[in-house]
């Protein structure tokens, strides 16, 4: 990037040997699915952690009143939303807490309603649970999506649906919800008794001069029916310090919850968890502008690499997350076929749609987020997959 960057995120890391989720693959392979980014974390964070190291000792930690303050500071001077400290609870993560909160806010057998294609956890958090998931398909034209309100008016007044999880802003689909459609969205819920769940991480990863809007505030009956998990692990590239937040208005709601994620014992940080947190939400900032600058350069690079030379293939349109979303119903409608044909003949790995149900068997996830050279490669490398693809499906 140009020298006018205090950042550094074309600095190619080396992640092999670190035991990363991610690049925990063979020799050859470049891993571009998985949400978390190549870029090494704001300085801030690492000075705060390597403090907390050379303490030396890493006994049991409690949450102090600066970890909420953090997160209470962050929202209202980023997102112009006020919360309640008091309101606020700490948990090891969002998907440990989205799946406490469907154990505890439904019961066995109810439906839980949600936005598909969407991230597929979503659905291992509700079926492991013994409900059952509730598909609203997003309506997707011209190369976007958008709510069908008549649909999920139907799915919320069936008497067994009992909760809706919203992604907001969506992944994978991009979407940032304004606040006209969240409000419907809340009035919906509240007139058929279901609660909600916002799900939150990836509020801070709009593009440049996109704002989200918190699904809490844009309506007294939005607060009153709904939990909303944040996190700084996304936005921070933090995701292994392993700290949430849940809040909640509705005090009923809210004992609920916070009973949910005691009992799962999902309550309770590690070491560094609140020390990473309040560091990223007080002092990282700076490094969150550049990065999303940075971000916003790599999708359309990607898009502008897609539109010249794998004319096959389609951007959708999107606003948020560094996730880029690629129709591929031209060449094909077995997604997950396809990615593991680009992972063999080219070592690239994707994320199929397929896994995010709805429509999402045509569409391929490429994480955007790392070195502009990594980028690069894996641009050409999916480039040659298509093309062999492409061949591959004429031959037979």
């Amino acid at each position: 990037m140009e020298s006018r960057h205090k950042f550094d995120f074309d600095k190619l890391t080396q992640r092999r040997g670190t035991a990363s989720l991610k690049w925990d693959v063979a020799e050859g392979e470049l891993p571009m699915w998985v949400a978390d980014m190549d870029f090494e974390c704001a300085p801030c964070i690492k000075s705060a952690v390597i403090r907390r190291a050379e303490h030396g000792i890493y006994g049991y930690n409690i949450v102090p009143d600066e970890w909420a303050e953090a997160y209470a500071g962050f929202w209202k001077r980023r997102h112009g939303w006020e919360m309640k400290r008091e309101y606020l609870t700490f948990t090891t993560g969002i998907v440990p807490a989205i799946s406490s909160l469907v154990r505890r806010l439904t019961n066995i057998g109810d439906s839980v309603a949600l936005f598909t294609p969407v991230y597929d956890i979503f659905f291992h958090s509700i079926e492991n649970a013994g409900r059952h998931t509730l598909e609203v398909p997003l309506v997707y034209a011209d190369g976007e999506y958008h709510i069908d309100f008549a649909d999920l008016e139907e799915k919320l007044k069936r008497p067994l649906t009992t909760l809706f999880i919203l992604c907001n802003p969506h992944n994978p689909c991009g979407n940032v919800w304004t606040a006209e459609e969240l409000r419907c969205i809340a009035a919906l819920c509240r007139a058929h008794g279901v609660a909600v769940i916002s799900d939150e991480i990836h509020c801070s990863l709009t593009d440049v001069g996109v704002e989200y809007t918190p699904f809490a505030s844009v309506s007294a009956e939005a607060a009153e029916i709904s939990v909303t998990c944040l996190s700084a692990s996304k936005t921070f590239n933090i995701a292994g310090m392993q700290s949430a937040a849940i809040y909640a208005e509705n005090e009923a709601l809210r004992n609920k919850a916070v009973r949910g994620v005691n009992s799962d014992e999902v309550a309770e940080p590690n070491c560094f968890a609140v020390a990473a947190t309040v560091a990223a939400l007080n002092d990282g900032e700076e490094w969150l502008d550049e990065a999303r600058e940075y971000l916003d350069a790599n999708k359309a690079r990607v898009r502008e690499f897609i539109a010249e030379n794998i004319p096959s293939l389609r951007c959708v349109k999107q606003r948020c997350t560094y996730l880029v979303w690629i129709d591929c119903s031209a060449i094909t409608s077995d997604s997950d076929e396809l990615c593991e044909f680009i992972r063999k003949r080219t070592g690239l790995m994707l994320s199929s749609g397929a896994q995010y149900r709805g429509n999402g068997r045509y569409f391929l996830r490429l994480n955007t987020a790392c070195p502009r050279a990594r980028l690069e490669d894996g641009l050409g490398r999916l480039k040659s997959g298509i093309e062999q693809y492409i061949a591959f499906k004429k031959g037979n």
